[in-house]
C-alpha cells in the first residue's frame, strides 16, 4: 500500500509536468532583480520662492553725522531693519543696496564721487544697518552722504549648511536684477 501511494503520486507529478505547456500565453519580458528602469524626462523648473527672505521697500536714511570706525574717518547713518536678528547677522546674508541717477548699486559701492575715490559700506548689527562712507585718502577730510540716496536691504536667513551636489549661493557677487528675480522680489 505504502508502494502504491508513492507510485501514484510520482505519476501524479510526472502528468502535472507534463500536461503544462508554453503555448499558454506570451513570455514576459526578462528583468534584472533590483534593477530600475531608465529615468524620465526631467519636470519643469519651479517658480523660485521668497521663504523666510525679508526685504525692505527703498527708503531714505537721515543726515549722516562724522564718525571714525577702526581709525577710519568718515560719515554715517543708520536705517532701522527691524527684523534683522541675531541669527541672521551671524548665519544669514545681509545685502544692501543704493539708488541714484537711474541705476542701482550694490554696497560696498566704490566711485569718485568729489573728486576723491571713496566707498560706501553697510555694517550690518541686530535690527540696524550702518551706512558709512569714507574717502581712501587719509587727509581728514569727507565726502557728503547725501538723503537724497534711496536704501534698501535684503536678509536672507541662514538654513541648512550645503553640500557639495549644492553649493550655497553667493547673493553678494550676483546683480540687483538677479538676486531680485531669483528671490521672486518685485526690484
Amino acid at each position: 500500500m505504502k508502494f502504491s501511494k508513492t507510485i501514484l503520486t510520482i505519476l501524479f507529478v510526472a502528468i502535472s509536468t507534463i500536461s503544462c505547456s508554453s503555448d499558454d500565453g506570451t513570455d514576459g519580458v526578462n528583468g534584472v532583480d533590483g534593477a530600475v528602469g531608465p529615468a524620465g524626462p526631467a519636470g519643469p523648473t519651479g517658480a523660485t520662492g521668497s521663504a523666510n527672505v525679508i526685504y525692505s521697500a527703498w527708503i531714505t536714511a537721515p543726515a549722516a553725522a562724522a564718525e571714525t570706525i577702526d581709525g577710519t574717518s568718515g560719515l554715517s547713518t543708520t536705517i532701522n531693519a527691524p527684523e534683522l536678528s541675531a541669527d541672521i547677522v551671524s548665519k544669514g546674508t545681509v545685502l544692501v543696496y543704493m539708488s541714484f541717477g537711474g541705476g542701482v548699486y550694490t554696497l560696498p559701492y566704490t566711485s569718485t564721487a568729489g573728486g576723491y575715490i571713496n566707498t560706501i559700506t553697510a555694517i550690518a548689527s541686530v535690527q540696524k544697518i550702518k551706512l558709512f562712507r569714507f574717502k581712501h585718502a587719509a587727509d581728514g577730510t569727507t565726502v557728503n552722504l547725501p538723503t537724497t540716496l534711496s536704501w534698501r536691504y535684503i536678509l536672507i536667513p541662514g538654513g541648512v549648511a550645503a553640500t557639495a551636489k549644492e553649493a550655497k549661493l553667493d547673493y553678494s557677487k550676483m546683480s540687483y536684477e538677479e538676486v531680485c528675480a531669483r528671490l521672486n522680489i518685485q526690484p
